[in-house]
């Protein structure tokens, strides 16, 4: 009859949740990407260090959550003091920190870099497992799905876009914002054009291709010489300010929770260029 207990009491371990008994209590994250999640799904006394970025409102999408924590840049040194039981990372991180690391038996995490809504769903799951609240990822999972479908039905109606940003970079198929683009109905300039994930397009082609809209990082704001050439004449009589859609750099830079936010900033702009009556209407 003991040994009949027992078992049902070994059971009954085995059913309770191994990440919920064994949450980690020190996270470091090595990646602007990480900080995302860990920021959603994490205990604020499990975080004991940030990502250095994480508190630039420029390319961090939680910025105001990570300023309570320190913001480290990934040495060796800070790895040794801040003594983590797990970190994350997606390709940051020092070799000698990464060897501190790995010498003394900590757990690493390394994340892949999310192209996609899907991958995003599986790295929110992962993540919510790794630091023990696996119903947390499912509720961010869920809370990111009904975002999306109160954005309503895709306004882009196979009209063409670009993602320009300084230097003349075009941003191509297989990123983060191609998989966007799609999704709020439009055909990325870059496929169109048979470019790669990123590849550069003078002021004068773009003009000539003529985008229904163009997407710009931070209004268009010039900040450098770089920049500047978002604002040249011969692009703004191509395409016209009222169909640029400003998307923030900070909600493309990584692939995350911020997701949800950079599809609304999608769908409103092109709303509010067709309120206007500033998009060119039909496909070419």
């Amino acid at each position: 009859m003991r040994f009949g207990k027992l078992r049902f009491l070994g059971l009954l371990a085995a059913l309770t949740p191994a990440a919920a008994m064994a949450a980690p209590k020190r996270i470091v994250s090595l990646s602007p990407c990480a900080d995302q999640y860990l920021l959603e799904l994490a205990d604020p006394g499990q975080i004991v260090a940030l990502n250095r970025f994480a508190r630039d409102p420029r390319i961090s999408w939680a910025w105001r959550k990570a300023m309570r924590y320190p913001a480290i840049r990934g040495s060796a040194e800070e790895m040794l003091a801040l003594k983590p039981d797990i970190v994350f990372s997606s390709g940051f991180g020092t070799p000698a920190a990464l060897a501190v690391l790995r010498s003394r038996g900590v757990k690493l995490v390394q994340l892949p870099w999310d192209d996609s809504f899907d991958s995003i769903e599986r790295t929110a799951r992962r993540v919510a497992a790794e630091i023990g609240h696996p119903e947390r990822g499912e509720a961010l999972v869920a809370s990111m799905h009904a975002r999306m479908r109160a954005l309503g039905p895709a306004p882009g109606r196979g009209r063409v876009a670009a993602y320009y940003q300084r230097r003349g970079y075009l941003t191509g198929q297989g990123t983060l914002i191609d998989e966007m683009m799609r999704r709020a109905g439009l055909a990325n300039l870059a496929t169109r054009m048979n470019r790669p994930m990123l590849s550069r397009l003078s002021i004068e082609e773009m003009a000539v291709a003529r985008p229904d809209f163009l997407f710009v990082e931070n209004g268009g704001t010039v900040r450098d010489k770089g920049t500047e050439m978002l604002r040249h004449p011969l692009l703004a009589r191509a395409i016209p300010p009222a169909r640029h859609v400003n998307v923030s750099e900070a909600l493309t830079t990584c692939g995350g929770p911020s997701y949800p936010d950079a599809m609304a900033a999608i769908v409103r702009g092109i709303r509010r260029a067709d309120a206007l009556g500033a998009s060119t209407g039909p496909a070419r």
